[in-house]
């Protein structure tokens, strides 16, 4: 699979860098967490990844004074297994270089993605870029085995937190599994054993052979 940089033109219908931002005080709170033994991790609101001045100047600036969370997620993964998208763009920014694997909420038919339309991007670290709304994402993906990824998720409040329980009224309603959380999962993931709308077709991408 091509993994493309996200300085290239393919990443612009997907998100952008954010410019401006002094990174460096997250990227030295996230170190101080440890990988998970296996798989990996998240976390949605982190108090010592919120204390750092970033938190407020991506509050203000990046959401324009909307309330946010600055959450983690980290650990090793190499595979697609679900796609989720939100209501908001996501911020990430990466202790080391990560992979994104992304889809466009438009190319869903019938409440199915087929995973030949995802495409992989790689984020060099320290760099602060947004993913939009109408952007399919989910669990990054590691460069290295050996030093896995921490990734910062930066989401409205409230987000990725328990479901609001709310009766179905259409189709994607169904797909909520937590707040502001809609889901496409694998036939192949731990998801869709538990659940989840399985609304991924083809090939669950492992990108081991490509990095």
């Amino acid at each position: 699979m091509k993994i493309h940089s996200i300085h290239d033109s393919a990443f612009a219908p997907y998100g952008k860098v954010l410019e401006g931002y002094d990174v460096s005080c997250l990227l030295k709170a996230m170190e101080t967490i440890p990988l998970p033994e296996s798989g990996t991790a998240y976390q949605a609101s982190i108090p010592a990844l919120e204390a750092t001045r970033l938190y407020g100047q991506l509050q203000n600036n990046a959401y324009g004074g909307m309330p946010i969370q600055l959450g983690l997620c980290w650990g090793r993964n190499t595979k697609l297994n679900c796609l989720e998208y939100h209501r908001d763009s996501e911020v990430n920014v990466g202790a080391s270089d990560f992979i994104l694997l992304l889809a466009k909420q438009d190319e869903i038919e019938g409440g199915v993605l087929d995973t030949a339309k995802v495409k992989a991007f790689r984020v060099p670290a320290g760099v602060a870029v947004e993913v939009y709304a109408t952007t399919l994402h989910y669990a990054p993906c590691h460069v290295n085995q050996r030093e896995g990824f921490r990734v910062a998720v930066v989401l409205p409040r409230g987000t990725n937190t328990a479901a609001p329980g709310a009766q179905p009224l259409n189709e994607e309603d169904k797909w909520l599994t937590a707040r502001n959380k809609w889901l496409l999962a694998h036939p192949e993931s731990a998801e869709a054993a538990q659940g989840a709308h399985i609304g991924l077709q083809g090939v669950n991408i492992d990108i081991t052979s490509d990095i």
